[in-house]
């Protein structure tokens, strides 16, 4: 059993460099002992370990409201990690159990209202460093998640006032009150944004940084859709995404950690167990996405806004964003060269969302050891990104198929949900464009995308 007194002040410990522990004061020394930890090795609390590997790895004050068991009790804490000219400094407060009352703003309950229906989450320190980003948003909206982690907001989104000189995130930063109906853009893309947030205080009652989410600036998104005659909401996808998305990416970051073994040697078993669990939750994510894509992409008014880009630096970011997976799948990516340009029209995040799709089809159909090669073309006034693999090919009956909506050349294959390549032409052919493919058994596929060339 724990024993704890929530009007305890703070608890404190020393880490070095490396985040092994030199010195905890009792109450903490406990807590880490109880889970099988030690002066002279990480620390053993795995939600604390983790924030130890955050700010060593951004070099950032982290802090976060969190839940561990100790014992038979589940124990909710209040964590802060500093670094220090020689090591890392953890300070750990508010202990009491789940459901008491607390005197700090970080509020759970007022945090997931936020961010209930949101498109994805981020979190900030008090310095407005970015410390956490919803892993799905950035092969979604068209950046790098892990890229930003440790880079002021301000790198991410570029913040707009209100009509009247105001900045509802600056103001909240003030008062350390929630807010809502923050206008921004994505830097990257220039999708308008809509950002709402709580603040988190630490220990000491000092400002921490937010709890935020993120909303699509789209009106239309916002308006409820009539349901269909057989009782099907016309907008179910979104629906699921606001009811899934947060849940699900929990699961996964916290599925990966185990897996990776972060927190210390697990049995093989159970690391595989973890592994698999993130697997599902991503083909989830995957799904959600996909059944949201096709209803907006089915709907009578979708338009994509065709704009001059360069097919070429799409093609790269598709890559990059695809370049771990492909690493551990063993597989090769043979990319465009920076040097490389191809004027195309079409939406950058629609062109993006394409090539992520084609290009994670390649990946996930090679096997070890294999090359996808991805290359550039101009045939006439067409700009082409050909995507080639060494899979096992799709015999040209079934080559028509694929492009319909639930359907996959080999179903009891491991893979995706039957939508993306539905989704990708509809896209490339919204676009002036479209998606082709060339491919015979035991030869592997050749995936075209065409979207009109630029000039």
């Amino acid at each position: 059993m724990s024993s704890f007194d929530r009007h305890q002040p703070p608890a404190s410990a020393m880490l070095d460099r490396d985040g092994r522990l030199r010195y905890a004061e009792p109450r903490l020394a406990g807590l880490n002992a109880r889970a099988g930890g030690e002066q002279g090795a990480p620390f053993a609390v795995p939600a604390i370990a983790e924030l130890v590997r955050v700010c060593r790895r951004l070099g950032i004050d982290v802090a976060r409201k969190i839940v561990v068991a100790d014992g038979d009790d589940d124990v909710e804490l209040w964590v802060q990690v500093e670094p220090e000219d020689d090591g890392l400094r953890l300070t750990v407060g508010a202990w009491r159990m789940p459901g008491e009352g607390s005197d700090l703003h970080d509020d759970a309950d007022t945090a997931e209202l936020f961010a209930l229906d949101a498109d994805w989450r981020w979190e900030a320190d008090s310095g407005l460093h970015l410390t956490y980003v919803s892993p799905a948003a950035g092969a979604r909206f068209g950046f790098d998640a892990a890229d930003v982690l440790g880079r002021p907001l301000t790198w991410l989104f570029q913040l707009s006032d209100d009509g009247e000189g105001g900045f509802p995130m600056l103001g909240a930063m003030a008062s350390q009150q929630p807010f809502e109906g923050q206008f921004a853009t994505l830097r990257d893309s220039g999708r308008a944004l809509l950002l709402s947030g709580v603040p988190r205080t630490d220990a000491g009652g000092r400002f921490a940084g937010f709890t935020g989410a993120v909303h699509a600036a789209d009106p239309q998104a916002e308006a409820e859709s009539p349901d269909e005659p057989g009782g099907m909401p016309t907008d179910l996808g979104r629906r699921l995404r606001q009811a899934l998305r947060a849940p699900l990416d929990r699961i996964v970051a916290h599925a990966d950690s185990i897996n990776a073994q972060a927190d210390g040697p697990l049995l093989q078993d159970y690391a595989d167990y973890a592994g698999d669990i993130a697997t599902a939750g991503r083909h989830l994510i995957g799904l959600v996405n996909d059944l949201e894509d096709v209803q907006a992409v089915e709907a009578p008014d979708f338009a994509v806004q065709v704009e001059a880009l360069d097919l070429a630096d799409v093609t790269r970011r598709a890559a990059g964003l695809l370049a771990v997976r492909a690493e551990r799948a063993g597989v090769t990516l043979d990319r465009p060269g920076p040097e490389e340009t191809l004027p195309a029209r079409g939406e950058f995040r629609r062109a993006l969302q394409i090539l992520v799709n084609l290009i994670g089809n390649a990946v996930r159909y090679s096997p070890p050891g294999a090359t996808v090669w991805v290359r550039l073309e101009r045939e006439g006034q067409i700009a082409c990104v050909i995507v080639a693999d060494q899979g096992k090919g799709i015999a040209p009956e079934d080559q028509a198929r694929i492009f319909e909506k639930f359907e996959r050349v080999d179903p009891s294959e491991q893979g995706g949900s039957g939508l993306g390549l539905y989704i990708a032409r509809r896209l490339a052919r919204a676009m002036g464009g479209d998606v082709v493919v060339d491919s015979a058994l035991g030869e592997g596929a050749r995936f075209v995308l065409t979207l009109p060339l630029e000039g």
